[in-house]
């Protein structure tokens, strides 16, 4: 493949990775990738990418967009002595949805090794990032988002310029995810409602979507639930209840309590003990459907 962009390196090639990094190669660029499995890294080998020895050595590309799964594998992955010192003059773009607290200790790290820092966590599923049609929420220092611009503009629809303080892109993101998981559980409870009352679960989805709550969230994770499709997953049980917990941790910092976000603790907790950590997180429907009053 002949490359006519610019340098740049993904790193986790999961899903949504996987599908940005495809979207680069398409767009051009001169892709390296690096994964802790190798399956991944070697289906975009073979698609025109570069295999990075590891995720270090990913800065020599000079831009590295990260998209692995929470704060353990980010603090894992870079934030250790060898990382950090290969990525002097590089700028490392952090797409993981990360707690606010590690999204300042990474850009302060960063920054003392004479690295720029981006965190730009996306709004969108693994078909929306195929499409390229990804929401970006950037926060950083203007420059460095300017540097990332042309790489984000390949995977994302639209860049959201949140400010200077990498931690403010996180905050948006672990509210974003906390108003989706409150709606998945509403729809799950109207839907369990309409079931035990003879509404047909498409019909009612269809309805609801389709009049007082239009949009993405209400259709798209309505019909998973109408039609009980909960595998393979877009966004697992498991993460969600992470990104729950982060929700929970932020309204602590800021002195609030969230009555809705402990009574989602408590729904992904029972959703994981039964086995549904690997589902789509929209299978905590099942539950519901389960429950019974007494």
């Amino acid at each position: 493949m002949t490359h006519t962009g610019q340098s740049v390196a993904v790193v986790g090639l999961g899903a949504m990775g996987s599908a940005m990094a495809r979207n680069l190669l398409a767009a051009g660029h001169d892709v390296a990738v690096w994964n802790r499995s190798p399956t991944p890294v070697e289906q975009l080998v073979a698609q025109g990418a570069r295999a990075a020895l590891s995720a270090s050595d990913a800065f020599e590309s000079g831009v590295v967009l990260s998209a692995l799964s929470d704060d353990d594998a980010v603090a894992e992955t870079f934030l250790h002595p060898r990382a950090l010192a290969a990525s002097r003059n590089a700028l490392h773009v952090n797409l993981a949805t990360v707690s606010p607290a590690l999204a300042a200790l990474a850009a302060d790290a960063h920054a003392e090794h004479g690295c720029g820092y981006v965190s730009a966590p996306v709004f969108g599923s693994v078909a929306v990032a195929s499409a390229g049609q990804l929401q970006v929420l950037a926060a950083g220092p203007s420059a460095h988002i300017d540097q990332a611009q042309p790489f984000l503009d390949v995977i994302g629809a639209r860049t959201w310029r949140l400010g200077d303080s990498p931690h403010q892109a996180s905050v948006v993101k672990i509210l974003g995810n906390f108003l989706i998981a409150s709606a998945i559980q509403a729809l799950s409870e109207a839907v369990s409602m309409g079931e035990r009352s003879d509404v047909p679960a498409d019909l009612l989805v269809e309805i609801l979507a389709g009049t007082i709550f239009p949009g993405r969230v209400y259709s798209g994770y309505g019909s998973l639930i109408a039609d009980r499709s909960y595998r393979p997953a877009g966004f697992t049980t498991a993460l969600g209840r992470k990104d729950i917990g982060l929700a929970l941790d932020l309204a602590a910092t800021a002195g609030l309590r969230l009555p809705f976000g402990e009574v989602l603790r408590s729904v992904y907790d029972d959703a994981l003990s039964e086995g549904l950590a690997d589902w789509d997180w929209s299978s905590v429907a099942e539950l519901q459907r389960n429950r019974h009053a007494g």
